[in-house]
């Protein structure tokens, strides 16, 4: 792949911004996968991924090494940032918190991953309402021996329920070894005290079910065997990885909305394999499927009462 950009002077335009690169041929994936085509993927995925990024406070995770090495979350949009980059301050425990980039063009994204941010991550609320999430998001953490396909088997249950309670939910890898169920919300009107505590509940009603199997506690020392639901990301301090990011494991996987249909091919097939999408996979399934998880953004769906 290569970088569809003209050059302009020191730098590249993109519309009209000018972003500077550097070290496009530096391996960041054990695989050999080049920072030139980090950044060509990101501009080929732009106009699926920045509907999910637009003005959501992000999280740069970045690996300035490659995704074999060291790295570092900067929830500080940092200082040597363009001026045209816009930045939200969001609150913090107490008074002010991070300023954080907003990634809401193809160039602010493209200046991102120059900073080898091979990783985005986002909130669940919007820069103008940080206090209200747009979404609930149930992260399924296999805890080895446990894996991929334990997390097919436990997100097909928990999409029943959900359907039970009247609420569609949407499906995405991690683009690891998880998978992350979203419920759209979009009404406004709710908070993280309430997304974070039905998740909770919901979370917990899973593990009174199958125990042996299932955990909602955040102690590690009780997940070996078993499938964390991690119901704490509901919170205002809290990210995500955005659907249709990189993920730094050996090869250049994303996290990928996928249909339902497939999940339960994966766990009819026992193929939870299947499920895993490289980049350039991504860009085809993009260009067939059109954005599986668009629905996140614009389905009004209000919490039930639990009990």
């Amino acid at each position: 792949m290569t970088i569809a950009l003209k050059a302009d002077g020191a730098g590249v335009r993109i519309g009209q911004r000018r972003v500077s690169f550097s070290n496009l041929d530096k391996n960041l994936y054990p695989s050999g996968f080049t920072k030139r085509e980090v950044l060509d993927y990101y501009l080929r995925i732009a106009p699926t991924i920045l509907p999910h990024l637009k003005n959501r406070p992000v999280t740069l995770k970045r690996y300035p090494n490659g995704s074999a090495g060291p790295h570092f979350y900067e929830k500080n949009c940092p200082m040597h940032r363009p001026p045209w980059l816009p930045t939200a301050r969001m609150p913090g425990r107490s008074g002010e918190g991070p300023e954080h980039c907003l990634i809401n063009d193809a160039a602010a994204l493209l200046w991102a991953a120059n900073l080898a941010s091979l990783e985005l991550h986002v909130t669940m609320a919007k820069a103008s309402a940080p206090e209200r999430p747009i979404a609930m998001v149930f992260d399924l953490d296999p805890g080895p021996p446990a894996g991929m396909a334990d997390c097919v088997r436990l997100g097909l249950k928990l999409r029943d329920m959900l359907a039970d309670l009247g609420l569609r939910s949407f499906a995405k890898t991690s683009g690891g070894k998880g998978l992350h169920l979203y419920v759209p919300l979009n009404t406004g009107n709710l908070t993280y005290d309430d997304t974070k505590g039905f998740a909770h509940a919901v979370a917990t009603l899973l593990e009174r079910s199958e125990p042996g199997r299932v955990t909602a506690t955040m102690a590690k020392s009780g997940r070996a065997g078993k499938v964390f639901v991690d119901w704490s990301q509901n919170d205002r301090h809290k990210t995500t990885v955005c659907a249709y990011s990189l993920r730094a494991r050996p090869l250049p996987t994303v996290s990928t909305p996928v249909e339902w249909s497939e999940i339960e091919r994966a766990h009819e097939r026992r193929a939870a394999e299947a499920l895993r999408f490289t980049c350039e996979q991504v860009l085809v399934r993009v260009a067939k499927r059109g954005d599986l998880f668009e629905p996140v953004l614009t389905l009004k769906q209000r919490l039930p009462r639990l009990g």
